[in-house]
């Protein structure tokens, strides 16, 4: 453990021309006595690094002493590719991992490069998780991302709607899709999905699988996302939509269906409305996406969910009248 923050001492005095005591005491979690220890042992071990005394004093490499240590093991380049997601990589456990790997790759740059990491990172930044809504992080997330990092078998509970039920699986890859975490497993010869939210327990192994190479992770996710898409779509509408209502309708209910109804539909009438035939989760969630068009948008069928939203108008004429 103090070996780990020594070389992360070195790296971050050769990263930086300046560290006070105060902020390596920050960055390595330690006491600023422990960094005088630590900074003591480094000068008698051969490393040049000096003490500046005073208030705007710090340590300091001289000599333009540079380490060799940069090499990347296997975890840190691994989480080094996750850097963009510092949320997710802190919900897996691999927050450390990162850290590190970005404090070797600023040691091993010329020194005009160093400041990159700092100026991409305040120029870009990908927020996750949707709106409206609070990110929770399962708790067995760490557990079952390690499995996946080390390619380790686990047997898991997991929630089914009112039954839970025991599986052996083969975890191969997470994802994170609008702040809810899934994973990619296989499980009895083919790959399944699964949120992480609803395992219960989880424990694995230590038992290696044989990983099948051909798997590909954002293919395998893009096409169960696409039938979950349209296995959801269980019922119908027929709307009759004006030229403003024909662009905001794939922004209101599933696009690809949006998309795929307009493309379908006949041209537009006299007055430039069209009218198309929708797939739909259910008259409830069409009531809800359809009800947020106001008069761009008129149900025709079936009848009940028409005369749902004649009511709703008949009660908001009279609310503005």
């Amino acid at each position: 453990m103090r070996a780990a923050r020594l070389i992360k001492m070195v790296l971050l005095l050769q990263a930086r021309s300046s560290m006070t005591g105060a902020e390596l005491a920050r960055e390595l979690e330690v006491s600023e006595r422990t960094v005088t220890r630590d900074a003591l042992a480094l000068s008698e071990a051969g490393v040049p690094v000096y003490a500046d005394r005073g208030r705007s004093g710090g340590y300091r490499l001289i000599g333009g002493y540079r380490t060799r240590l940069t090499g990347l093991g296997r975890d840190e380049a691994e989480a080094l590719f996750l850097s963009g997601l510092p949320g997710a990589l802190r919900d897996m456990g691999l927050q450390d991992a990162a850290s590190a790997a970005r404090l070797k790759v600023s040691a091993a740059l010329l020194p005009s490069l160093r400041d990159a990491p700092h100026s991409a990172a305040q120029r870009f930044h990908l927020d996750a998780p949707g709106w409206y809504q609070e990110p929770r992080t399962p708790e067995l997330l760490p557990l079952i991302a390690e499995a996946v990092w080390a390619d380790h078998r686990i047997r898991a509970s997991y929630r089914r709607r009112d039954t839970e039920v025991e599986r052996e699986l083969e975890p191969y890859g997470l994802v994170l899709k609008a702040g809810v975490w899934y994973l990619c497993a296989r499980a009895q010869g083919s790959f399944r999905v699964y949120r992480i939210d609803r395992f219960s327990a989880a424990e694995a192994d230590g038992e290696v699988f044989e990983r099948d190479e051909d798997f590909d992770l954002p293919g395998f996710w893009a096409e169960r996302a696409a039938e979950f898409a349209r296995s959801i779509l269980r019922a119908e509408v027929v709307v009759r939509v004006t030229e403003a209502g024909a662009e905001r309708l794939p922004y209101v209910t599933d696009r690809s269906a949006a998309e795929e109804a307009l493309a379908a539909a006949p041209p537009p009438d006299a007055v430039g409305r069209v009218t198309l035939t929708l797939p739909v989760e259910s008259l409830d969630v069409a009531y809800s996406q359809l009800l947020t068009l106001g008069a761009e948008a008129e149900v025709l069928a079936p009848a009940a969910l028409r005369e749902r939203f004649a009511t709703t108008a008949a009660r908001l004429r009279d609310l503005y009248a």
